[in-house]
């Protein structure tokens, strides 16, 4: 069983900050080629900048990953550079509070478009791509989609309504898709975070004190995970060692939604 991405070409969503940044310097360590795309071009510029280049095997994208055409030209530029792709991680995601009783609040469309609708433009575009790279083969698999959800999905939580709404679709999405692809060999699976030291987690905790020890006390494992060890779930997911896992969300929160009450917090 190899565990290995050595040589396989990702695009990486999101990899300007926290989670998408860890998975896409975790991939280029691994031997990958990667693309990193995000929509802040000034920080995606300035963390690419840092990454030593290694035989090419890092570009950046910079564009507004809602828009159709930016997506297009996304994958484009992943196959002018590496002629191929075979990993995608829909990492980009956004979270925003809701007020369920305010018929203004546009959280609810704002982050179904982001955390949802981005991910099956990109996520077709890409398994186009896969199926016509594998003409004329029979076997092993022809590409692997890795989706960044979150235990909001199977919490309630009033505050979040958009954003737990926006992620259980996300993970049916993940279910819907899998089984669409299956037929072209291309698997289709889903990472549910828990607590993991991202961007937004790190503001979290700057404006309050006591937030880490209640997130700390709510987990079994008592810390925050480390977005590295997110991004080798990531990898597990996406290599031929993971060859029969598909339509799969798989939950990586330090045992937290095993004990968590309604109304947590959500990071």
């Amino acid at each position: 069983m190899s565990f290995s991405i050595e040589g396989k070409t990702a695009i990486v969503t999101g990899a300007a900050n926290g989670v998408g940044l860890a998975v896409a310097r975790h991939f280029v360590d691994q031997g990958a080629n990667v693309m990193f795309a995000d929509m802040d071009e000034a920080r995606l510029s300035h963390e690419c900048g840092e990454i030593p280049e290694d035989e090419g095997n890092i570009r950046y994208f910079a564009g507004d990953l809602r828009e159709r055409l930016t997506l297009a030209n996304l994958l484009s530029a992943t196959i002018d550079a590496f002629d191929r792709v075979d990993i995608l991680v829909n990492g980009s995601r956004q979270v925003m509070p809701s007020d369920p009783l305010d018929p203004d609040d546009d959280s609810f469309e704002t982050l179904m478009k982001q955390n949802v609708t981005n991910t099956f433009r990109l996520s077709q575009l890409v398994a186009k791509r896969m199926i016509k790279q594998s003409e004329g083969k029979d076997e092993g698999q022809a590409g692997a989609i890795v989706n960044l959800s979150s235990i909001a999905a199977r919490r309630t939580q009033p505050e979040l309504l958009s954003y737990s709404v926006s992620t259980a679709a996300l993970d049916q999405l993940t279910r819907s898709l899998a089984v669409a692809y299956a037929q072209y060999r291309i698997r289709v699976n889903s990472i549910a975070l828990g607590s993991v030291m991202s961007a937004s987690l790190k503001d979290a905790l700057k404006k309050n004190d006591d937030y880490r020890e209640q997130i700390e006390d709510m987990t079994p494992l008592g810390r925050i995970a480390a977005p590295r060890e997110l991004a080798e779930a990531v990898q597990f997911l996406s290599c031929e060692g993971a060859g029969f896992v598909t339509g799969q969300i798989i939950t990586v929160d330090g045992g937290r939604t095993l004990l968590d009450p309604v109304g947590a917090p959500a990071h």
